[in-house]
């Protein structure tokens, strides 16, 4: 009889580590350190670290039978807003944020997961807002200890 056991991923492995695998993860999925996940080969594994721990993009989780796991972001519905004016760009950053919206912040450009009160929130503050599929990477957070995503991530937006 095989085993059915699911592969348990309880650690994350060193940076350039070897993915053997690969699993698209929504922010909700990537915002949860238990769970069981679809791999994109089809095969199921569950994430199971330390409380506290959250698997991000571009972490390689690994599990004591050797299979490692590369978590990427999942391509999400968002609204984007995108204008050369800084001061623009951060006065929709405050409103939203004030609001506890979570934020991917880039140069000229702005993204959130879509919502319609919110997009219409930012149109009123003069912005032109779009819906976009595309990884949605918000900031972490002033406390949140890790990814800042001012650099490159090795995707692209579209």
């Amino acid at each position: 009889m095989a085993d059915t056991r699911l592969p348990m991923l309880t650690r994350r492995l060193p940076d350039g580590a070897g993915a053997t695998a690969i699993a698209h993860l929504t922010l909700d999925q990537r915002g949860r350190s238990r769970q069981r996940i679809r791999l994109d080969d089809g095969r199921e594994a569950g994430i199971l670290l330390p409380r506290g721990e959250l698997p991000r993009h571009g972490d390689v989780l690994g599990a004591e039978d050797g299979l490692a796991v590369r978590i990427l972001a999942a391509p999400e519905r968002l609204s984007c807003a995108e204008t050369d004016d800084p001061l623009l760009l951060a006065r929709a950053c405050y409103h939203l944020g004030n609001r506890h919206v979570a934020l991917q912040i880039e140069q000229s450009r702005l993204c959130w997961l879509h919502d319609h009160v919110l997009d219409d929130m930012v149109r009123g503050l003069g912005l032109a807002v779009r819906g976009i599929d595309a990884p949605f990477e918000p900031e972490s957070g002033a406390y949140g200890g890790g990814h800042g995503h001012g650099r490159e991530h090795g995707h692209t937006h579209g």
